[in-house]
């Protein structure tokens, strides 16, 4: 299976659990992940994206590949945004990014941003 893919496939999934929970938990996930409802609504456009990234197109690696840069990227920014303004700039409310969410956000965004770019133009990264 393609990396872009699988990138795409289980991401997908982890953020359709995320933002279905935190509809319903609210507060923190775990005691450390912040979870808000505007988080929550973009976890779940973005799972909507991710899965059919992962999913959706099987004749073309195209979909999972675009979905693993750009969001490998707003990931990585997120981050990183999330040491310097942990509340988003009011987004999040008071509580704000933990370290524990930034941390995460690093990691999907390194992740994404190798799997989308190593795949090349053929997309022939396996796992």
């Amino acid at each position: 299976m393609e990396a872009t893919r699988l990138y795409a496939q289980v991401t997908g999934v982890v953020l359709l659990l995320l933002g279905i929970v935190g509809l319903f938990a609210g507060g923190r996930l775990f005691g450390i992940l912040n979870i808000e409802l505007a988080e929550d609504i973009i976890h779940l456009l973005a799972a909507a994206v991710a899965l059919y990234a992962g999913f959706g197109e099987r004749v073309s690696i195209g979909p999972a590949r675009a979905y693993a840069r750009i969001f490998g990227a707003i990931y990585l920014l997120l981050g990183i945004l999330g040491f310097i303004v942990p509340n988003l700039f009011g987004l999040l409310g008071d509580r704000g990014y933990t370290i524990y969410d930034n941390i995460v956000h690093l990691a999907l965004g390194a992740i994404g941003l190798f799997v989308g770019f190593a795949a090349g133009s053929r997309g022939t990264t396996r796992v």
